[in-house]
């Protein structure tokens, strides 16, 4: 389990994170979300022990992350700056990072040969995205606890990041690890996360179980078949855009209740639609802008 205890950090006088607290249990696929310059990146760097806290505390099954070797070996972090010594091919990457990690080298040639890459040449050579498949197919090799992944299949071509996806999946379902995955792209996040957090102004501001948050908030079509004051309506209206006759309302509350509620007014049309992770992203900062 990966506890994060009161953590703060700053950079000369900007505040990035502030007393955040956030726990994510083994078996877990989470998603960090939050707008550009929120301090994902800065979170994640932290977990993985390459950034010092300036208060609080990280924690993998009770024990420090950072300054802990021991602790460290088990956590792997791909982010945007790739590290690979100078004409590094890929079979020699695969001893390099075998120095630090324990990772399965047998099990690495074979998703290099899976993937039908040359193990002999030189990584420099390779796209943005080539580059990320080989740090991905590390990931898959490596016996980690805690896998950090920022933007990490950006680039990728989109049938080889349904594969690592799918490879992902195995090792999630197969064994207790956790990943954390921060991407732009939501759509991509809600494909393969269970739990989600939505950083915001240094802090998470809500976390929880994706399927049950996105239950939380639901689009609703409704035609009244009186004229209607929606402003009487007793419900959390978050948006509400009207096209002819039809209510387009986004409601916070239990679906069962609101359609219950609804149904007293006896509509001609009464429909749910349930939201997408990027709508609910949408919404979850508004609410937390105007608090």
């Amino acid at each position: 389990m990966l506890e994060i205890r009161n953590v703060s950090k700053s950079f000369k006088d900007k505040t990035v994170l502030q007393d955040l607290n956030l726990t994510i249990r083994d078996g877990s696929v989470f998603g960090l979300v939050g707008i550009n310059g929120a301090g994902k990146s800065t979170l994640l760097r932290c977990i993985s022990g390459i950034l010092k806290l300036d208060s609080g505390q990280i924690l993998m099954d009770n024990a420090q992350v950072y300054d802990n070797p021991r602790v460290k070996k088990d956590i792997l972090f791909i982010g945007d700056d790739l590290y690979y010594p100078n004409n590094a091919t890929i079979q020699s990457l695969k001893y390099f990072y075998g120095q630090f990690y324990q990772l399965d080298m047998g099990l690495f040639d074979k998703y290099v040969a899976f993937f039908r890459l040359d193990p002999k040449k030189r990584i420099n050579s390779f796209s943005k995205g080539m580059k990320r498949q080989v740090f991905l197919i590390l990931a898959l090799s490596i016996q980690f606890k805690i896998l950090i992944l920022d933007e990490a299949f950006d680039g990728l071509d989109p049938l080889i990041r349904i594969q690592f996806k799918k490879e992902l999946g195995k090792i999630i379902y197969d064994e207790e690890r956790i990943i954390i995955i921060s991407s732009h792209n939501l759509k991509e996040l809600e494909d393969v996360c269970d739990c989600y957090g939505l950083l915001d102004g240094g802090n998470i501001k809500t976390s929880g179980d994706l399927m049950e948050s996105k239950g939380k908030i639901n689009k609703y079509q409704v035609v009244f078949k009186d004229t209607m004051d929606i402003n009487q309506l007793d419900l959390e209206i978050l948006d509400v855009k009207m096209i002819g006759k039809v209510y387009n309302f986004v409601i916070k509350g239990d679906e069962e209740k609101v359609m219950e509620y609804l149904q007293q007014f006896q509509p001609l049309l009464l429909e749910v639609i349930n939201i997408n992770f990027e709508e609910l992203f949408i919404y979850e900062v508004k609410e937390n802008t105007h608090e």
